[in-house]
């Protein structure tokens, strides 16, 4: 089971990797044609995706583009009734930095246009970018290729409509009303929402792998038992689980539950706070919310959207090693020890019952090992590359997680003690 657990988390951080560099890696040949060089990271978009503009210098001149702020660096263009026409929005963005944007001699730079991707590329069709730069104070003309624009598929809408826009309106909820519209503290009680939400799916999965520490050891003995019939194997197996009322996957459900949360969050924190992602609101939410008013640094300590490669991963690491102690916790000895003073069975009785083949232990304290100490560092990492926001809901929600496992295994023990005989073998 520890094995499926790292495999989740292998495809978790998969998942993330994809999600940042989705798009990337588009040919660049025809950027050394002509003297300024042109051209988008895709020919194809669907809606609210990242239009990426590369462009190159070719020539012996630096080459500046006219800082628009708050509009967008370059013009777009549409194709519509058989013209170009421009498309044009109204932002009323704040411009903190007022500058052009140079590019040296035989450099590229690129531009992005993720601020803009919901008003000005709103609706399908054939899409470019134009705008005038300046080449040795030369006023130019420039475009890119000629781009589309398509609807979003059944997944992307499915995972628009039912978890990414519901986590952000959330989100801007809670900012809204919080005083001083703090991201830090909204973050915190939308993850006290989560948890409290999930907390009976989570409750049965963390029982369930309290059940399955006790019959691992059963489950051990079926596999030297059956080890050369392994359809035997199974069917006991499955039997022993269903006597135990056991679910083998239940330790990986709060990981699947939360894997999408995780993405819907990193990608608000990272790029849903913009007055772009306005018309993804529901009716009334963020109605009295200027996007220039939010409150990102938590504490006046962190930036939430930037990445903390210190502090805050060696928390969550630390917290995660905490929960992860508690969620591996068996209480042998104890409960041995309460049978030696109750004299339910001799002493030699006790020591047979808790004894187990050398490898099998071997095995188990391997496993138990790589839980504890890797998959903190492998959490540790994931803080470090992502926007502290996500670290911020992944270090609450696991202190919600070791409030919790604490009442579950005190919950174990309780029902250990009275699973324990009553009756005492009087030896005459």
């Amino acid at each position: 089971m520890k094995n499926r657990f790292f495999i989740w988390i292998l495809l978790v951080f998969t998942a993330f990797t994809l999600v940042q560099n989705w798009g990337k890696g588009q040919s660049s040949s025809s950027l050394d044609q002509n003297d300024v060089g042109l051209i988008t990271n895709k020919t194809e978009y669907t809606q609210g995706a990242e239009v990426i503009v590369t462009i190159q210098n070719n020539t012996t001149f630096p080459l500046e583009i006219p800082e628009n702020c708050p509009v967008q660096p370059l013009g777009i263009k549409k194709y519509a009734n058989g013209e170009w026409i421009d498309v044009s929005i109204q932002d009323s963005a704040e411009c903190k930095v007022s500058v052009p944007f140079e590019i040296k001699p035989g450099e590229k730079s690129k531009l992005s246009y993720k601020n803009w991707a919901y008003r000005l590329f709103e609706t399908p069709g054939r899409y470019r970018v134009e705008g005038t730069i300046l080449i040795n104070q030369e006023p130019r003309v420039v475009s890119t290729n000629e781009f589309t624009i398509t609807e979003k598929g059944v997944l992307k809408t499915a995972w628009m409509n039912f978890v990414y826009r519901p986590i952000l309106n959330a989100l801007v909820y809670l900012i809204e009303v919080l005083p001083g519209h703090s991201l830090g503290f909204s973050i915190i009680f939308l993850t006290l929402i989560i948890r409290t939400l999930l907390l009976i799916p989570s409750q049965k999965a963390m029982k369930s792998q309290k059940k399955l520490q006790k019959i691992q050891s059963r489950i051990e003995e079926l596999k030297k038992k059956h080890k050369d019939n392994q359809e035997k194997l199974a069917m006991e197996t499955v039997a022993l689980w269903k006597e135990h009322k056991v679910n083998p996957f239940g330790s990986c459900l709060m990981i699947l539950i939360q894997f999408p949360i995780l993405i819907a969050l990193y990608l608000v924190v990272s790029q849903g706070l913009h007055p772009d992602k306005s018309s993804l609101l529901y009716e009334q939410i963020g109605s009295n919310l200027s996007f220039e008013t939010i409150q990102t640094h938590f504490l006046g300590l962190l930036d939430l959207t930037q990445i903390d490669f210190f502090v805050l991963p060696l928390l969550v690491g630390a917290l995660q090693f905490i929960q992860i102690h508690l969620a591996l916790s068996r209480q042998k000895k104890k409960k041995a020890e309460k049978e030696l003073k109750k004299e339910a069975i001799s002493p030699e009785k006790v020591a047979k019952n808790l004894e187990k083949p050398q490898d099998f232990q071997d095995q188990m304290q391997m496993a138990n090992n790589m839980m504890k100490y890797v998959m903190p560092l492998m959490i540790a990492f994931f803080t470090a590359s992502l926007p502290a926001g996500v670290g911020l809901y992944w270090g609450t929600s696991t202190i919600y997680g070791i409030a919790q496992q604490f009442v579950v295994n005190k919950q174990s023990e309780k029902e250990e003690e009275e699973e324990e005989p009553s009756v005492r073998v009087i030896e005459k």
